[in-house]
């Protein structure tokens, strides 16, 4: 896949791609970006602080109410189409991307709203498999249509949560909130501090300045992640039942580093020691890195990035030789203020700050570098913070 700038113009051409598919019959136009997490990693199932920001490309979504009875789906992405009738309840369809909008029509059904037969269409320029939030994006989207068209009034995290339940129990995959939320409150150039347990959350202003956020895919294939993740939750845990002999704690991130150094001699295994010592620090990162951001520090943020990229390679061991190499690149490269792998891990994306005039640059060498080493190209974006759900405005 060839680098590519995700621009205004590029977004125009998308929508206007879809709507002629639709030929101007569609009656609702929406965008629901992706997301990245910039710093904060692996701390959501150990109440602590995370920080997502929407970016400027996800899906988009064309709709238009039918008098045929029946949900038509479609995208531009996929060959695979689906016809469903409107019925009383629903149940997933085999393993069809098709099936997240359709969960969010079964949630607001079996919450006794009245859906309609509808025809959509979408478009996503979000990299599928990338760990950027594809499938939260469709939900997202899907159920702020149904909202809007529908008049069901739910509130904006009545929705988000709506999203959560389609991805954990109609789709069957295990996810936090995180994705949904960012998805659905992200605001142009602002980052989300955002507690995953409480849901309490502080906006923080990211204005990059002269630089843009590199979204770098290892195009490595993540088949290991779900395990692994697992097991990453079970030696956390691990670490919080030997620290609650001595201190009254429910998760890992009610402690500071300060406090965990006193007693991590309560751990007696070394590895689950490391996990939980990734925990507290990098909660302590994030708290940090709300506070340079808020101050246009984009040089300390870099160096907390390059910390937490350090701290998920060596303490909670879930990078890997691809993403590794592009955070080494990046580490020599002037223009970069900082880089991290973003997400679960063992694949999937690196973010960096880079220069926007030094982009081309930087995403050339990267791609030399990265192919030296690893065998094979990466896939480079260009994107910027951005707003999160919403109606598009057409003229």
């Amino acid at each position: 896949m060839p680098n590519q700038k995700i621009t205004p113009a590029n977004e125009i051409r998308s929508a206007y791609q879809i709507q002629r598919h639709l030929q101007q019959r569609s009656r609702s136009r929406l965008f629901s970006p992706g997301r990245v997490n910039l710093i904060g990693e692996h701390i959501d199932y150990n109440g602590g602080l995370v920080m997502p920001a929407a970016i400027t490309f996800g899906t988009y979504m064309l709709v238009s109410p039918n008098d045929e009875n029946v949900f038509r789906f479609k995208s531009l992405n996929f060959e695979e189409q689906a016809e469903i009738p409107v019925s009383s309840s629903y149940q997933k369809d085999g393993d069809g991307w098709y099936n997240f909008p359709l969960g969010a029509i079964a949630h607001f059904t079996k919450d006794g709203h009245k859906i309609t037969g509808l025809d959509i269409l979408f478009f996503g320029d979000i990299p599928i498999g990338a760990g950027l939030s594809s499938s939260a994006s469709i939900e997202v989207v899907t159920s702020f249509a149904l909202n809007e068209l529908f008049n069901s009034g739910y509130s904006k995290l009545e929705l988000v949560k709506i999203a959560k339940s389609v991805e954990n129990n109609f789709m069957g995959l295990n996810c936090g909130i995180m994705d949904q939320f960012a998805v659905a409150f992200g605001e142009k150039d602002k980052a989300i501090v955002l507690n995953c347990d409480t849901l309490k959350y502080d906006i923080v202003p990211s204005n990059l300045g002269n630089h843009v956020l590199a979204i770098i895919n290892t195009n490595k294939s993540r088949k290991l992640v779900e395990s692994k993740y697992n097991e990453r939750v079970e030696e956390c845990q691990a670490a919080l039942k030997s620290l609650s002999e001595k201190l009254d704690i429910n998760y890992l991130c009610d402690i500071d580093s300060a406090t965990f150094a006193q007693h991590k001699h309560l751990i007696a295994d070394e590895t689950v020691r490391k996990r939980a010592q990734h925990v507290v620090e990098e909660n302590d990162r994030v708290k940090l890195a709300a506070d340079t951001l808020a101050a246009n520090d984009l040089a300390n943020f870099g160096k907390l990035m390059y910390a937490s990229h350090d701290s998920l390679r060596d303490l909670y061991e879930v990078s890997g030789k691809e993403l590794d190499a592009i955070v080494e690149y990046a580490k020599t490269n002037p223009d970069v203020a900082g880089a991290r792998m973003t997400g679960a891990g063992f694949g999937g994306c690196a973010i960096a700050l880079v220069k926007e005039a030094a982009f081309d640059k930087f995403a050339a060498e990267l791609n030399e570098f990265y192919t030296n080493k690893i065998g094979y190209a990466p896939s480079v974006y260009q994107s910027l913070i951005g707003n999160g759900v919403g109606v598009l405005q057409t003229t």
